[in-house]
């Protein structure tokens, strides 16, 4: 028999948890017990990529699916409405689901869907799911933000691409919008026993340049040998959600398992409670209890 892993008896949900990042962050959170729960777009992909994990799960770790797509709110609020009524506990939420996307488009919702995708998919299911959080402290939330959020432009009246819109400065307002929700959740959660961190995988070879420019995709191509691979990336991913050492650190961003500094915005506090107050009124939660 398995002895218990470091994870065991603990829940992870991690979203875009189909390829990349998010299967390898997966599969490592079972290969330490854990019970993870995967959250897949794709039916077909979803159960290809439990298979994956599942083969990696030991320490009596196991691995669930979880269908909803988080361009789509309405999708976002069924997934955690789903999390919440069958799991007695998150222990972990990884926030990973993000793209590239080349080209302007609306979400169902009306929502530019890199900004859609990318931020307020974390915003809105962490904020469904954070009373289930609270009561399973010592928890995590692990979001996954982006070097690149040092190429943003951050423009109030532009952060959908509203003027104009560019593929990479989109994704870098993204990475910098993960960052900024980070800080304040953090500090929004003192005193709950919930700790809040966000982590830059490194460049990494996968699926995510996929929705890009064509001229972007070839570059990113030629790139790639020089990518590292999507477990070496989830390596900080899975050592943020899961690490002894890190229990009560909060607020930090890390980079190959160490503290890094983000940019000067990104810790603006001003910034950070007001795209707090803009994402509530573009999710709908401005006017919830």
């Amino acid at each position: 028999m398995d002895e218990a892993g470091p994870m065991a008896g603990k829940t992870c949900v991690v979203t875009g948890a189909t390829s990349g990042i998010g299967l390898e962050t997966a599969a490592g959170l079972a290969a330490e017990g854990a019970l993870v729960v995967m959250v897949s777009r794709s039916a077909q992909r979803g159960k290809v990529a439990k298979e994956k994990a599942l083969a990696r799960a030991a320490h009596g770790g196991h691995v669930d699916l979880r269908f909803a797509d988080l361009f789509v709110q309405g999708d976002i609020r069924k997934l955690a409405a789903e999390i919440n009524d069958s799991y007695p506990r998150v222990d972990v939420l990884v926030n990973n689901a993000g793209l590239l996307i080349g080209k302007r488009s609306l979400t169902p919702d009306g929502i530019e869907s890199t900004f859609a995708l990318n931020h307020l998919g974390y915003f809105l299911l962490t904020n469904l799911l954070l009373d289930k959080v609270k009561v399973s402290a010592p928890a995590r939330i692990v979001n996954v933000s982006s070097e690149a959020h040092w190429a943003a432009k951050w423009e109030w009246d532009n952060l959908q691409g509203e003027r104009k819109y560019r593929q990479f400065r989109a994704y870098g307002n993204s990475k910098l919008a993960n960052l900024l929700f980070t800080y304040e959740l953090a500090r929004r959660l003192e005193g709950t026993g919930v700790t809040v961190n966000a982590v830059h995988p490194g460049l990494v070879r996968s699926r995510f340049g996929g929705t890009a420019s064509p001229a972007l995709r070839a570059l990113i191509k030629v790139g790639s040998p020089i990518m590292i691979s999507a477990k070496r990336g989830a390596d900080t991913v899975v050592w943020a959600a899961a690490a002894p050492e890190l229990a009560g650190a909060t607020g930090k961003y890390f980079i190959r398992r160490h503290e890094s500094n983000s940019s000067l915005l990104s810790r603006d506090r001003g910034a950070q409670q007001r795209l707090w107050e803009m994402s509530e009124r573009l999710t709908g939660l401005s006017g919830e209890p």
